[in-house]
């Protein structure tokens, strides 16, 4: 039968849902995370490679987040796409899109930027008009002048002071006070005073003024918003790391699921290079995994039928069956995304030197223009002139100065570190690093490289060597791969039927003979100490191939500078204690901690903080976050996983350690430099408000009087530079 629309809506309605179903079935969007990209080459590199893949429409390279967005059909693959960039060198990570774009949305940061242009744009026209009232201009003209200031200021300002307006209101209907209600009555009394003398053809009004104080406030408030921004959880790209989608076993077969659709007892298959997205137990499969993520430890892990493993673990060389019995909130992965969650909201409590001041500030300028205002009034019984002293005293003491007075000196100390390869993330960042006076280092990835390296490859013989790395080149695990980098360029022996055995090497047939690569068991060789891998060539005895990780350049000198500054250094690392003793006795350390969890580690620095100690961290790993956030203050390497940088505030963008100490001494100089401006903010409200009190701040006066002392405390941070 045949259906009669009522309106044209109800045929559109339908077909509007019909395209946009259409369109949700043939596009999806994948987000991963490249931490190496660092510069414009390995952006236009990274694109070109992920936009040659068959089935991707577009990529986009975010360099401050490094993170790539590729829009392709809705049928491919992302492991795919990690295979293409990892042949090309990068390393990436599926990202869950549908969990970062719940803060991809910045509304409020645009609404605030809207606010502050619009107050700039109407401050810049009225003080135009002030200058020519404070130039001459005189009765009809003044008026004129002032009706036109009025007219710009007041819907510019019951606009732009909406977020003010709003939270004290919110404030005084629950009974109490904020910081934002001495703020409007600072605006409205200004306005009404300004409107007042406006309309009695008054000489003064303080339109621009009120703008002025609306602009800086908004200003400050953006800024804030945008450290805060760019600053995102770290608790959010944890989650975000997790893997997206698994593979189930159900009746013998394969069905990729979201992993909200596993549940306990389910059967996963995780094949070699991807990431366990439960805690569960091995069921079949043997294989090595990578838990440097989550431990710290280097060397792989061999792991069969029984092995427990947890979610954001690597699995390295064999397909393996797991049993799932954790999934969801109840990963080990999200426990710690809970645990640096608690831990950042107690790094939030930080008090910087600005909002001390502020506290006794505000409350101190109100008081002041409240006696100002009985004063004059008992004095003169007119209620004009005690209301036009009250005014000028809260906007001649309209804090510039004292607002300059801290983000002038950070911004110079930031630049300056900037050049020196440190990015400040966070705006209290710097404060507290001036209060340290004791650092704690991971060990992989930040005191060293994080990659292993071949300690005696001269000490194998031409056949030897050639024969290792034609087994090497056959498998993708981290130690073959580094017997690849240090051979590059070599002469490779003939070895044929090249097979992986997942959990114990690689081996082959060469001039006959059987020729293996990989446990020590499983090349009948004695066991070294350290990290190694074995070489059994048929009939000879096998040979070990040890590997250990370089120290980052300047990792000795950073410890030994901060030593002498009488700062405590440590060193906690989930490596083995062997790996980590040597580390230690390389950079001169005695406070070393090995095998250490990520609890372990924040309970460490929470030991340390108990004893009224200041701790900054410095780590790179997800198994690092935690300490990171409980930290005092943190830094993290620009090779750091994502998800350590982000709970870091402070970025080393290149490898050379040996900035940490000079960093630390600028930090110590920044805060000399706050207070000093602090006093000069003080030492100008102690000339300035007599002044005012005295009826003698006309708006000239009190502008030339903020400048001068906004001018003095910028030059002032700019001794920094």
């Amino acid at each position: 039968m045949t259906m009669v629309s009522a309106c044209p809506a109800c045929d559109a309605l339908p077909a509007a849902e019909a395209v946009a179903d259409l369109e949700l079935a043939t596009d999806a969007q994948i987000a991963l995370s490249v931490p190496g990209v660092h510069c414009g080459a390995c952006i236009a590199t990274v694109e070109r490679a992920l936009e040659a893949q068959e089935g991707v429409q577009s990529a986009r390279v975010n360099l401050t987040l490094k993170r790539a967005t590729v829009e392709a059909d809705a049928e491919l693959d992302a492991s795919q796409l990690i295979g293409a960039l990892e042949a090309i060198g990068y390393e990436a990570h599926e990202l869950d899109a549908g969990t970062l774009s719940a803060t991809a949305s910045d509304k409020a940061g645009r609404d605030l930027l809207m606010r502050v242009g619009l107050a700039g744009f109407a401050t810049m026209n009225v003080m135009l008009l002030s200058v020519s009232v404070w130039s001459g201009a005189d009765s009809a003209t003044r008026d004129l002048f002032h009706w036109i200031s009025a007219a710009i200021a007041l819907p510019a300002i019951a606009f732009t002071g909406k977020p003010f307006f709003v939270s004290a209101w919110s404030a005084l209907k629950a009974r109490r006070l904020n910081m934002d209600v001495p703020i409007v009555l600072a605006i409205a009394l200004a306005l009404v005073t300004s409107l007042w003398e406006t309309m009695l053809s008054g000489h003064h009004a303080y339109f621009d003024a009120a703008l002025t104080l609306v602009f800086f406030l908004l200003a400050g408030r953006y800024l804030d918003h945008r450290t805060r921004a760019v600053a995102r959880s770290a608790a959010e790209e944890l989650a975000a790391l997790e893997v997206p989608r698994a593979t189930r076993l159900r009746a013998g077969s394969e069905e990729v699921v979201a992993l909200a659709d596993l549940a306990i007892g389910d059967l996963i298959l995780v094949r070699p290079g991807g990431r366990m997205p439960v805690d569960g137990e091995i069921v079949e499969g043997r294989s090595e995994l990578d838990r440097s993520l989550l431990t710290g430890e280097t060397a792989p892990v061999f792991v069969e039928e029984g092995f427990v493993v947890s979610a954001g673990e690597v699995n390295l060389t064999g397909p393996l069956v797991i049993r799932a019995n954790a999934v969801g909130r109840d990963t080990s992965l999200h426990r710690m995304a809970d645990l640096v969650a608690i831990a950042e909201s107690g790094r939030s409590r930080y008090t910087s030197l600005a909002d001390s001041a502020a506290k006794l500030y505000a409350p101190g300028v109100h008081i002041l223009s409240a006696l100002a205002f009985v004063g004059w009034y008992l004095y003169t019984f007119d209620m004009r002139t005690a209301l036009n002293i009250a005014a000028a005293v809260l906007i001649i003491t309209c804090p510039c100065a004292l607002g300059l007075a801290v983000p002038a000196v950070t911004t110079a100390a930031s630049g300056r570190l900037f050049k020196m390869g440190l990015l400040v993330k966070h705006a209290t960042a710097l404060e507290r690093l001036a209060e340290v006076d004791t650092v704690v280092f991971d060990k992989t990835g930040t005191l060293t490289k994080g990659t292993p390296v071949v300690q005696n490859w001269d000490e194998l013989n031409a056949e030897a060597a050639s024969v290792a790395l034609a087994l090497a080149a056959g498998s993708a695990h981290p130690l073959s791969q580094a017997i690849v980098a240090i051979g590059d360029g070599l002469e490779t022996a003939d070895v044929s039927e090249i097979e992986e055995i997942p959990g114990f090497g690689v081996q082959g047939v060469w001039n006959g003979k059987s020729v293996r690569l990989g446990r020590a068991e499983w090349v009948d060789a004695i066991p070294v100490e350290g990290s190694a891998v074995y070489l059994n060539l048929g009939l000879a005895k096998p040979v070990a191939i040890r590997f250990e990780d370089d120290l980052r350049a300047g990792a000795k000198e950073a410890v030994s500078i901060l030593q002498s500054q009488g700062i405590e250094v440590h060193i906690l690392s989930g490596d083995s204690e062997g790996a980590v003793q040597t580390v230690a006795a390389d950079i001169g350390c005695s406070n070393w901690k090995s095998d250490m969890l990520p609890e372990d580690k924040a309970e460490y620095i929470s030991d340390i903080a108990a004893q009224n100690r200041k701790v900054m961290m410095v780590g790179d790993g997800l198994n690092d976050t935690v300490a990171l956030a409980a930290a005092h203050v943190s830094m993290s390497p620009a090779s750091a996983l994502d998800a350590a940088r982000v709970a870091s505030d402070i970025v080393i963008l290149g490898s050379d350690l040996s900035c940490i100490a000079e960093a630390l001494e600028i930090s110590r100089r920044a805060r000399r430099r706050i207070r000093e401006n602090f006093r000069i903010a003080t030492l100008y409200n102690v000339i300035a408000v007599p002044l005012a009190i005295a009826g003698l701040a006309t708006p000239l006066i009190a502008a030339l009087a903020m400048s001068t002392s906004s001018i003095t405390v910028s030059l002032n941070a700019l001794r920094l530079r």
